[in-house]
Parts: structure tokens; C-alpha cells; sequence
């Protein structure tokens, strides 16, 4: 494999994970996926994220609660992220969080780490409580911030197959060519 197809084999070997080894991501690859948000691209280079990085299991346990369907996973995950951002620093923090949240998942998948994204924005906890709402106060976080999701990295305990070439939705793709 030359360096150049290094990205796209990591792209098609990424999938989703949601069943983790309980063993502990090593301090030194949680050392590189602290770096690798901070690195990461912003608008105007304004960097209105905030990153909190979770090993603690009961901590885990809780934020597993942030929404009915589709985080009850992150109890065995043995690291989350929590994606956030001050909405006062920039009018696109959505995608600044975004930006940074694939190139976590993807740092996670060249180190053997597997991942998944949980949504958070715009999902609700319960009746009465957003999503954002419940992690806020988890966090004891103010209320300028809001969160865009939270990303589960641990050693995977199960394996997907990559979706297949021909699985594609080409129809996705529109050329103008010159």
C-alpha cells in the first residue's frame, strides 16, 4: 500500500462500533486523540469547540441515558467525547464540531480503536428534557454551549465488513466536467 491509499483503506474500513473490549484505551493513543481535535480545522480558525474526554465508568453509565435510542452503548465504551462548543465564538460551531468529530473517529480507526457517533443536537432525553439539556447538567456546563454529540472509541468486540464498492449510492454524486 503506497502512503496515497493509506486514507481511503482507513475510510472503507471504518464502520460503526458499538460493542467494546473493556479494556482501557492506552493513555499515550488518548494523548493523540486529544491532539488530533485540537488540531483540527475551524472557520476563521476560531476554534469554538470544547472537547471532554470521559474514562469514568459511572460517568459513562450515565451519559449511556442521553437519549432513549442509540447511546446505551456507551456504558462499555472505555472512552466518550463529549462534542461541544461555545456559541458565542462562532456562528458555525456545528460544523467546526463535526470537523473535529471525523477526524477523531477516523485517528481512533488508523490506531485499531473503533468508534460511533452518538447525536445529540436536536435529540431529546425525555419528554421534557433536550438532550443537550441532559449532558448541560451532567457537566455542570454553561448555558452558551451546546453539544453536538458524543463520540464512544474502545477496542472493537465485534467486526463489520466494509459496505461493498457496488453498495455505494453513486446517484449521490453530480459531475459538471470542463
Amino acid at each position: 500500500m503506497t502512503k496515497n491509499d493509506y486514507m481511503i483503506e482507513l475510510i472503507r474500513a471504518r464502520r460503526s462500533t458499538r460493542k467494546f473490549k473493556a479494556t482501557p484505551v492506552e493513555d499515550n493513543k488518548v494523548e493523540i486523540l486529544k491532539e488530533t481535535v485540537l488540531r483540527a480545522p475551524s472557520s476563521r480558525n476560531l476554534a469554538p469547540w470544547q472537547f471532554i474526554f470521559i474514562t469514568r465508568a459511572d460517568v459513562l453509565q450515565e451519559l449511556s441515558r442521553v437519549k432513549p435510542h442509540g447511546a446505551s452503548f456507551l456504558h462499555e465504551a472505555p472512552l466518550a467525547v463529549v462534542m461541544c462548543a461555545d456559541i458565542r465564538v462562532s456562528d458555525v460551531w456545528v460544523e467546526d464540531c463535526a470537523v473535529a468529530a471525523v477526524l477523531l473517529q477516523m485517528t481512533a480507526q488508523s490506531m485499531g480503536l473503533g468508534s460511533c457517533w452518538v447525536q445529540v443536537r436536536r435529540r431529546s432525553h425525555d419528554a421534557d428534557v433536550t438532550s443537550e439539556e441532559f449532558v448541560r447538567k451532567l457537566f455542570s456546563l454553561p448555558d452558551h454551549y451546546a453539544v453536538a454529540s458524543i463520540i464512544a472509541i474502545g477496542y472493537p468486540d465485534e467486526i463489520h465488513n466494509p459496505i461493498l464498492r457496488e453498495e455505494l449510492l453513486d446517484e449521490k454524486i453530480h459531475c459538471i466536467d470542463g
